[in-house]
């Protein structure tokens, strides 16, 4: 297990720019499985998560090869199917919660597919059924092996269908959305995620010969198609990663710029900085972060205080609100962070309020923010990263505490972000990474 050791205070200057976006690159990788044709995929972040895949695929009898740096040829012509029933998968695919979304491929072009039950943060429940309920309508059958916690889904065609789906699942509707592919018919699918990763799985899909219509609404419609071929794809950059090195900026009071961020898929994230009293600049596609002495959160119009919550997309993604919350503690005001989706994501605000912040913990989903305008600085600490947005968020508060900070667990931090130690002291950041 290794650690972080963080001294704080420092101002930072430079340029980042940002790795492609881990929640697309997931689904992406999936998608290889459902054609023979080699598939290229460009801007991969070498991040652990990602990499846990590539293996399982790897595993799974793809061909991988690395052609440069982040981008890779996947293969998928010779699919060894007798490992999905092996101990090594029931092992490989239980550490990922992004190896569900095989299952959809797998079922679509070889009718079976299956999964142990997944894996990856600790921020509350995360159902799987709106995925097994969308292979059920297209006509899948359904067993789980509750002793080995062994889901199976398997058909000999899948029939097009209309299906509302249960919740705006991104995972869900990227599995369901990579099984009606190759259905028999028309799927339609309605309350589908329309986040731009799921954009970008349609347009890499329409890329391999699907014929996908209602590109980034909430209703999806597939002509199913008896085949695809190879393409290739370029990720976006990760928008969860850009409003990291937003929350980086503004908590050391330093001048960045993060490039190539690709400002039309950032959806409400500027916005919601904004209200935060963060000066955001655009030029070009870049955003540029001035040095601020301090910022001021912004009230309703009615006097009453701002509240940050989350929402499927074009709302306020989740995976942001640790950042926001930690960015609050040193605003001028005060903020309700309301996280709907997980209720355990909120609970890293203790090691925050060791720190001296001033936050009270309402209960599982509400916290409210007392900002200390910068006027007491936080205090460095030793504390354990729970999970990746959370680990993360610990890292930029002990970045711009009074002292050296210690972060143990900081493989979660790994799963989700390439390089950070080396890219933080690329922009003047006194970081230590210590190996157990």
């Amino acid at each position: 297990m290794a650690s972080f050791k963080i001294e704080g205070g420092h101002k930072l200057k430079g340029t980042i720019t940002p790795q492609g976006a881990k929640n697309e690159v997931l689904q992406i990788l999936c998608a290889v499985l459902l054609t023979p044709e080699k598939v290229i995929v460009n801007n991969v972040p070498d991040i652990i998560d990602v990499n846990k895949l590539i293996f399982i695929l790897g595993e799974l009898g793809v061909k991988v090869e690395k052609l440069s740096i982040n981008s890779y040829s996947f293969q998928a012509d010779n699919i060894n199917l007798k490992y999905l029933e092996s101990a090594d998968f029931k092992r490989d695919g239980s550490s990922l919660r992004g190896s569900i979304m095989i299952v959809g491929p797998l079922l679509a072009r070889f009718g079976k597919g299956y999964i142990p039950r997944p894996g990856g943060d600790k921020i509350g429940r995360r159902r799987l059924d709106t995925h097994f309920e969308g292979f059920i309508k297209l006509g899948a059958k359904f067993r789980y092996n509750k002793e080995e916690s062994f889901y199976g889904v398997e058909a000999d065609q899948l029939q097009g269908v209309d299906m509302l789906l249960d919740e705006a699942s991104v995972t869900g509707t990227a599995n369901i959305l990579m099984a009606a592919v190759l259905a028999e018919g028309t799927t339609k699918i309605y309350n589908a995620a329309c986040e731009p990763y799921i954009q970008q799985l349609c347009k890499m899909l329409n890329a391999m010969g699907a014929k996908i219509s209602g590109v980034g609404s909430n209703l999806l419609i597939i002509e199913g198609v008896d085949a695809l071929g190879g393409c290739v794809h370029s990720v976006l950059p990760d928008m969860i990663e850009i409003g990291s090195w937003i929350g980086v900026a503004v908590m050391t009071q330093s001048e960045l710029t993060i490039k190539n961020v690709s400002w039309e898929n950032l959806g409400q994230i500027p916005n919601v900085f904004r209200k935060l009293g963060i000066t955001l600049e655009k030029k070009g596609d870049d955003i540029y972060i001035p040095e601020q002495e301090s910022y001021e959160i912004q009230n309703y119009i009615d006097g009453s205080v701002l509240t940050v919550a989350d929402a499927p997309w074009p709302g306020f993604t989740p995976d942001l609100l640790s950042i926001v919350l930690v960015i609050a503690t040193q605003a001028k005001g005060t903020v309700l962070i309301h996280q709907k989706m997980f209720e355990s994501r909120l609970f890293f605000v203790d090691k925050l309020i060791d720190m001296g912040a001033k936050v009270i913990l309402c209960d599982p989903h509400r916290a409210t923010v007392i900002g200390h305008n910068f006027q007491s600085q936080l205090k460095a600490t030793k504390m354990t990263s729970p999970d990746i947005r959370a680990g993360i968020s610990l890292l930029i508060a002990a970045l711009s505490a009074k002292g050296t900070s210690i972060i143990n667990n900081i493989e979660q931090i790994d799963r989700g972000y390439e390089n950070i130690e080396a890219r933080l002291k690329s922009i003047g950041a006194k970081i230590e990474r210590i190996e157990d």
